[in-house]
């Protein structure tokens, strides 16, 4: 992986929703409507495509690892830190 910063895609809207939808669609669960609409604005957008491919790359890199390769208070810290970001 690079020392590359993560593009963040700028505040116009249509980017805003590649960042809300961008999950779904790596997962192949955006419905197909939406999947064209966002690969449609990717087409056009190299800050959103930029951002798409990092995300990519991200997970690729994570593909091997699982819960055993985090020690259990390492893991349940991280857990109980993300929930609490959405308390925040």
């Amino acid at each position: 992986m690079t020392d590359t910063p993560l593009h963040i895609p700028s505040d116009d809207p249509a980017c805003v929703e590649v960042v809300e939808l961008v999950t779904d669609y790596l997962e192949g669960v955006l419905p197909e409507a939406e999947a064209r609409r966002l690969e449609g604005h990717l087409e056009i957008c190299p800050g959103c495509s930029e951002y798409l491919e990092q995300l990519r790359a991200i997970a690729g890199s994570l593909r091997g690892v699982t819960d055993e390769s985090f020690p259990a208070e390492l893991r349940d810290g991280l857990i109980a830190d993300f929930r609490s970001l959405g308390n925040g």
